[in-house]
C-alpha cells in the first residue's frame, strides 16, 4: 500500500480516486444519445476509473472524487452519482453475463472434450487388438496424447480463464455503489 500512497490521497484511512473536469459532459461518451443517468462513460474515464479501483483490494475503503468548476448547474452535479452507479451497475451485469458464458463454453468444451478422449482410447484399444507391431504402438500412443491434448481447453476454461472475469466483475461491483463526492475545483 505504501506505494499507492504516493499517487492517491487518503482522507480518514479512505483512498480518493480524482478526477477533474472543465465540464460535465468530459465524463460521459459524446456519442451516446441517452438521456444523462443512462449515458455510457467516456472510455478514458472509464479505463482511468477501473485501473484505479482495481490498484485496490476489494476491501481497501475507496471514494471517487469529481472536481467539477463552480458553473456546473446544482441538477447535473446531484445526478452525477446515480449515473456513474447506473453505469457500472450496467457493467457488473455485462461481466456476469460473460462469466456465465465462459462457464457454459467450459462445460460443452467439457463434454466434446471427454467424448473425444473416450473415441481416441477407444480406437487405441481397438488397435491393440488387432496388431502389436511398433507402428500400431506409435498410432495408439498419438491417439491418447491427441484425446488428452482435446481437454486443454476445457482445463484451461475451468483453471484460468474465469479469473480475470470474475475479478472485472467484482472491481464492477465495487463501483456500482462506490462513495462519490463532488467538489469544486
Amino acid at each position: 500500500m505504501k506505494e499507492l500512497d504516493s499517487y492517491y490521497k487518503n482522507e480518514d484511512g479512505t483512498y480518493l480516486v480524482e478526477i477533474r473536469l472543465s465540464n460535465l459532459s468530459q465524463i460521459f461518451n459524446s456519442f451516446d444519445p441517452s438521456p444523462f443517468l443512462e449515458k455510457d462513460l467516456d472510455d478514458d474515464a472509464e479505463s482511468y476509473i477501473f485501473q484505479s479501483v482495481s490498484e485496490f483490494s476489494l476491501k481497501t475503503p475507496l471514494k471517487l472524487v469529481f472536481y467539477v468548476p463552480e458553473h456546473v448547474r446544482e441538477e447535473e452535479i446531484q445526478i452525477l452519482p446515480e449515473a456513474i452507479h447506473n453505469y457500472f451497475a450496467y457493467r457488473k451485469h455485462n461481466a456476469a453475463r460473460e462469466l456465465r458464458q465462459t462457464f457454459r463454453q467450459g462445460r460443452v468444451s467439457l463434454i466434446i472434450g471427454l467424448m473425444f478422449l473416450g473415441l481416441c482410447v477407444t480406437i487405441s484399444k481397438l488397435i491393440t487388438l488387432f496388431s502389436d507391431d511398433t507402428f500400431a504402438n506409435i498410432v495408439t500412443e498419438g491417439l491418447l496424447i491427441v484425446g488428452w491434448v482435446a481437454m486443454w481447453r476445457p482445463l484451461e476454461i475451468f483453471l484460468y480463464d474465469w479469473w480475470p472475469i470474475h475479478r472485472t466483475q467484482q472491481v464492477f461491483e465495487k463501483l456500482s455503489s462506490i462513495t462519490i463526492d463532488i467538489r469544486s475545483a
